[in-house]
C-alpha cells in the first residue's frame, strides 16, 4: 500500500524520570502530514548497533494508565517498559493518539462504567456501537518512513501491528514479547484479552 509521506516537523530532547527512578532522555519527534491530523509523536532512545534493525514499539495512548497510574489495565508498566528496553536497544517509541483501542477517552469511560456492571473490556466497547478494537496504525506506518525506520524489530505481543504495519510497507525482522504485569485490579481484563486471543487462534496481545 502506497502511504502519502510524512515528514519530521522538529525534533527537541526531553529529559524522562519515572516513578521508580528509571530516567533517560529522548529525542521527541514530532511530524506534518500525517493523515489523520492528530499530534503523535515518537520518542528516539538510544542508538541502535551498526545494521541492526531499530527496537519499535507503537504504545497507545492510555491517560488513566500512563498518566494517572490506574492498575485497570496493564498500560503504564508496559509504556515504562518499553521505554527502558528500547533505551538500552536503539529505536523508537511511537505515542500513538488511539485511546481505548481508538475509542477516545471519553468513551473508554464509558465502556468502564459498563465494565463495572459485569462487561469484559471488548463486550463494553461493542455494545458502545464499537469495534473491539478499532487501532490503525497508518500514521505509525508514515511515522517509521519519515524517520527513515523502514526496517524495525517490533515490541509487542500484538499479532495485528506486524500485519498492519508489514501491508503498509513496513519490514518487520522479528516480533518481541513485552511483560504481562497482573495486578488484582486488571485481572479480569488481562482475562479478556487472554480470551479474545483463543478465540482468534492469536498470541496474547496488548
Amino acid at each position: 500500500m502506497r502511504l502519502p509521506a510524512a515528514t519530521v516537523r522538529t525534533q527537541v530532547t526531553v529529559p524522562l524520570r519515572f516513578p521508580d527512578g528509571f530516567a533517560t532522555t529522548a529525542g521527541v519527534v514530532t511530524f506534518n502530514g500525517l493523515v489523520d491530523g492528530r499530534e503523535h509523536i515518537a520518542l528516539r532512545l538510544g542508538d541502535p548497533a551498526r545494521g541492526a534493525a531499530p527496537l519499535v514499539r507503537p504504545h497507545s495512548e492510555c491517560m488513566t494508565g500512563d498518566v494517572f497510574g490506574s492498575q485497570r489495565c496493564d498500560c503504564g508498566p508496559q509504556l515504562r517498559e518499553a521505554v527502558e528496553r528500547i533505551a538500552l536497544a536503539g529505536g523508537f517509541l511511537l505515542y500513538l493518539r488511539q485511546e481505548g483501542r481508538g475509542i477516545g477517552l471519553y468513551t473508554k469511560l464509558d465502556a468502564y462504567a459498563l465494565q463495572d456492571t459485569g462487561l469484559d473490556t471488548y463486550e463494553a466497547n461493542l455494545a458502545l456501537g464499537h469495534g473491539e478494537d478499532e487501532r490503525d496504525y497508518t500514521v505509525a506506518a508514515q511515522m517509521l518512513h519519515a524517520l527513515g525506520a523502514g526496517r524495525v524489530a517490533l515490541l509487542s505481543n500484538n499479532p495485528d501491528k506486524v500485519e498492519q504495519l508489514c501491508r503498509l510497507g513496513i519490514i518487520v525482522t522479528e516480533r518481541i514479547a513485552t511483560g504481562v504485569y497482573l495486578s488484582p485490579a486488571n485481572a479480569g481484563y488481562l482475562a479478556a484479552k487472554a480470551n479474545r486471543a483463543a478465540r482468534s487462534q492469536l498470541p496474547f496481545v496488548s
